[in-house]
């Protein structure tokens, strides 16, 4: 039987398109082995992997000509995941399994030399593309199998050698598939088991800061001198963020998983993601892109989570301007001359800064030795467009001794936690949380008394705020509401929400 076809997918953003493997084998020279459709180099490099594969795992080698075709064509294939369905097409070419024996299957996997299965990333898009083309079983590496196994109508079956497909293809009922319900019981560690908000001595304006962020998705900014516990409390933050929805688990275990970032034997991510990259970072590492096809940066890492950036303004200008598309639309495009990619990217940006190059500008116990060109250059590498689009400014200034000495026990992670996850179900009961909250539904839930009216336009006029900021400053006045228990927004909740946009008129005025 020179012609064999079995069946993968490729990984394109987050998402994985069926691919046809075609297996021609004729007489020729044994050195002659061809792959054809677009290879990317490790595409290309199968052939040695395959090759000591099939004889060390004991199925012999063709003394033919081989060619392989990857169909469609003209979509460009990356990475090693090929491996295996190659080398079973080379089998049953040869004849060593049976015709069609694999028409029902996806199959996906690296292979070592010795013959072994080794993990691949995109696992969970690849089996959501199997039940789309409604292909009933799917084959994995072992490892990859749990994260696979939560998507429901699939059979999925893990394997840690060739020989294991084999033995599966003519003996199928000596392989039960993963249970989606063993990866979902499965348990997890937990964040805020290890950072805890009881940990934090003082700092009581800045708790109050984060847990309204928390509550509703906003984003936020901390300044404050070395020392007085910005990134301590960052660590924190998602600690206290409401859980992730069964939609959202998928959403963030699919970027992980085609980023090869997600942990070996991880079916399904728990606890919203927190992503802390240095200020060395490069274009491509925070929103995407690289060779070949585009892989997801930084900010989709962080999809339902947190991206965290400390020394906010070390980090170039320009690397910093492309956080607005992100924070604005919850997405990222990348656009390149022959494919737009469109990853996720609804992510809270949380920044942390010193307000000055040494630290130390207001602060009462420390002379600043900046001047007021090396304080206007620093923070004016925080642009304006991008300033705006951070909810919540708080000032964090350095933690009295009195407070750090304290033996008073502070609030746990998990009581503010659970009054977060209050306020965000009266959010999810309007269809969205208020960060967002879309501009035409502003009106319809952030309704404001003749009182509060007088108090917002005043804000708005002595500040100087843009309507993107007027907007923000409603959308936080209603999740303080709905952190009270409020049903309309009351004038104390507004003049709260307008203390939070004051730091960017005195630090950048």
């Amino acid at each position: 039987m020179p012609l064999f076809k079995t069946r993968t997918a490729a990984i394109y953003g987050v998402d994985a398109l069926p691919i046809d493997v075609e297996v021609d084998m004729y007489l020729g020279d044994p050195k002659n082995f061809v792959t054809v459709g677009l290879p990317d180099t490790a595409v290309r490099e199968s052939r040695e992997r395959i090759k000591s594969s099939l004889i060390n795992a004991g199925f012999g080698y063709p003394a033919k000509a081989v060619t392989v075709n990857l169909a469609p064509a003209n979509i460009r294939k990356e990475g090693a995941g090929f491996d295996l369905p190659m080398a079973l097409g080379i089998m049953g070419a040869m004849g060593s399994i049976p015709a069609n024996s694999l028409e029902d299957f996806l199959v996906v996997g690296e292979l070592s030399l010795d013959g072994g299965v080794r993990p691949v990333r995109g696992a969970l898009p690849t089996a959501v593309c199997a039940k789309k083309e409604g292909i009933p079983n799917i084959i994995v590496p072992h490892a990859n199998a749990p994260e696979a196994a939560v998507v429901d109508g699939v059979n999925v079956y893990g394997v840690r050698y060739l020989a294991d497909v084999v033995r599966l293809i003519e003996e199928p009922e000596s392989r039960q598939p993963v249970r989606p319900e063993q990866v979902l019981n499965g348990n997890q560690s937990q964040r805020s088991s290890v950072y805890d908000f009881r940990d934090v001595k003082g700092q009581e304006t800045a708790k109050r800061a984060l847990e309204i962020a928390a509550s509703g998705g906003h984003n936020i900014l901390m300044v404050g001198p070395p020392g007085s516990g910005k990134t301590m409390l960052a660590k924190r933050f998602s600690g206290i963020l409401p859980g992730l929805s069964f939609e959202e688990a998928i959403e963030t275990t699919k970027v992980h998983s085609v980023s090869g970032v997600l942990d070996s034997g991880v079916g399904l991510i728990r606890e919203r993601p927190f992503r802390a990259p240095h200020h060395s970072i490069s274009n491509a590492g925070l929103v995407g892109g690289g060779m070949g096809v585009a892989k997801p940066g930084e900010v989709s890492l962080a999809h339902n989570g947190v991206l965290f950036l400390d020394e906010f303004p070390e980090f170039p200008r320009n690397v910093l301007e492309l956080l607005r598309q992100p924070l604005e639309e919850g997405q990222i495009t990348i656009v390149r001359s022959d494919l737009s990619l469109t990853f996720p990217s609804a992510f809270m940006l949380v920044a942390a800064m010193n307000p000055c190059p040494c630290g130390y500008f207001g602060d009462s116990t420390r002379d600043c030795r900046c001047t007021p060109m090396q304080i206007q250059r620093y923070v004016g590498k925080i642009s304006g467009p991008l300033l705006d689009r951070i909810d919540i400014h708080v000032e964090v200034p350095p933690v009295k001794y009195r407070e750090l000495r304290s033996e008073q026990p502070a609030e746990s992670s998990q009581a503010i936690r659970a009054r977060a996850e209050t306020a965000r179900a009266v959010q999810m009961r309007r269809g969205y949380s208020n960060a967002r909250m879309p501009s035409r539904l502003i009106r319809e839930h952030c309704k404001l008394d003749e009182h509060g009216e007088r108090t917002l336009e005043m804000a708005v006029e002595r500040m100087g705020l843009s309507a993107r900021a007027h907007d923000r400053i409603l959308k936080v006045s209603r999740t303080i509401a709905d952190l009270a228990g409020a049903e309309r927004i009351a004038v104390n909740h507004l003049a709260e929400a307008v203390q939070y946009r004051s730091l960017d008129r005195t630090y950048w005025a």
